[in-house]
């Protein structure tokens, strides 16, 4: 149902759902902009029940991504039953006619053609019948160019810059789901890089699926060869620009030349994520992940010569099929030994379509349940540790958010969560606002 805006206007309404990783977020936020140059007014899913359309952007990780999709799907087409119910994502790519199956979705998109869902949704009114526009991915040739952001609602601006990945580790759908690699081109990249500045954005995160090979697939050009440092290199020169922060990065992607295109500007962030997955070489082989420990603790070694207080944060599975309790004592024991600044873990979850998912010596629930909360115990112990370096000293805090008491939440450039009391009468903090801070104790997250 067509709503009014401030000058009494109507307009159509789309709000969406999102699912799954920062990626999907920046692409949500780009349709949602696809849907603003349309006139649709962009609506929160609980603010008004009749919306016209409804996006639901979904995440395939594990199985139980896939069922959580399925249960936000369904609740959506009952919460708005006269809207056009529009899947994409990862899900809706790997399993188009298992999501158009579902009674009350209309469109189906993937992870590909978004800049064409506007028209696809008009297909669908006027022919009164669902409609999958999911195509082949691994045809995909070219990284999709959606809308330049221009109103996301947070301090730090998300900045795509590559699509898919070629790695194929035996637990993870994502290169069927994202395709093979694409490289956003720099001049475009670079291009929204100084739009999201000049709109007060003082902190871009680059994202993607495998951004540390970010321009394997580009021709060279005037200024030769790009790859993540070279891009890296000239974001930092934006003038206005006051952090840039990598995301994940594969271990065997920090080339030489990326190390020091990190170590070379203070404007870079001094907090790396490292997948590590397993402590275990053996675990890490059946993985197919490309390094071993040796390896990885190497290049921790390098970075940290370079970069004193380096903050490195990373993700471990627990349970993947054939880990032995030597093996998990040898994952404990190594994590021990990196010193991470935080640590996600995640219990082994089938994936049906990758290899894992048919290895025959898969990990009972319980064991699993019981490695991930012995991990769990050392990336409490081990985070606690990396942050005692800062107490009792100044540390800058971007402001993200105000919560609904008027404290201050937000990051400092280590990634460290820092929570500011309502400032008592003073002036009310703002966000994207700096503020230097003697961090202490009560200002860690409860």
């Amino acid at each position: 149902m067509p709503l009014e805006d401030e000058h009494g206007k109507t307009h159509p309404a789309v709000c969406f759902v999102t699912l799954g990783c920062k990626v999907n977020q920046t692409e949500s936020e780009a349709v949602a902009q696809l849907f603003r140059e349309a006139e649709y007014q962009v609506v929160e899913a609980s603010e008004e029940a009749d919306v016209d359309v409804v996006v639901v952007n979904t995440c395939t990780v594990t199985n139980m991504g896939d069922s959580k999709s399925r249960r936000v799907i369904r609740r959506m087409i009952r919460e708005h039953p006269e809207s056009v119910v529009v899947v994409m994502g990862c899900y809706a790519q790997t399993a188009p006619g298992e999501v158009l199956g579902i009674d009350g979705v209309d469109l189906v998109v993937g992870t590909q053609d978004r800049m064409k869902m506007l028209d696809l949704i008009k297909q669908v009114e006027t022919e009164q019948k669902p409609q999958n526009a999911v195509h082949e991915i691994w045809n995909a040739e070219e990284f999709e160019e959606l809308p330049q952001l221009s109103e996301e609602h947070r301090a730090r601006a998300l900045l795509k810059i590559q699509e898919g990945c070629n790695q194929f580790c035996t637990y993870c759908i994502i290169p069927y789901a994202r395709g093979p690699l694409r490289s956003r081109l720099p001049e475009n990249a670079l291009a929204e890089a100084r739009r999201l500045v000049e709109a007060g954005y003082p902190e871009i995160v680059l994202t993607g699926i495998h951004t540390g090979y970010y321009g394997q697939d580009l021709e060279d050009g005037l200024e030769g060869k790009w790859d993540l440092a070279h891009l890296v290199r000239k974001l930092v020169e934006i003038p206005g620009l006051s952090r840039l922060r990598l995301s994940s990065i594969e271990p065997m992607e920090y080339t030489p030349a990326l190390i020091e295109s990190i170590v070379s500007s203070d404007k870079v962030c001094p907090h790396l994520h490292m997948p590590l997955q397993s402590g275990s070489d053996r675990i890490l082989t059946r993985m197919n992940r490309p390094y071993n420990l040796n390896e990885y603790r190497s290049l921790l070694e390098r970075l940290r010569q370079r970069v004193p207080n380096l903050a490195v944060t990373t993700d471990i599975i627990a349970g993947f099929p054939g880990e032995t309790e030597d093996d998990h004592a040898s994952t404990l024991e190594f994590v021990k030994s990196c010193g991470f600044s935080g640590i996600n873990v995640f219990p082994y979850s089938k994936r049906k379509g990758t290899p894992a998912a048919d290895y025959p010596d898969q990990v009972p629930k319980q064991i699993k349940e019981r490695r991930v909360k012995e991990l769990l115990l050392v990336a409490h112990a081990s985070q606690e540790e990396f942050v005692s370096h800062f107490l009792g000293k100044p540390v800058e805090v971007l402001i993200e958010w105000i919560d609904s008491q008027g404290r201050a939440i937000g990051h400092t450039p280590h990634y460290i969560q820092v929570q500011l009391p309502d400032s008592e009468g003073g002036s009310p903090w703002v966000s994207r606002q700096f503020v230097t801070v003697v961090l202490e104790k009560d200002h860690m997250n409860k």
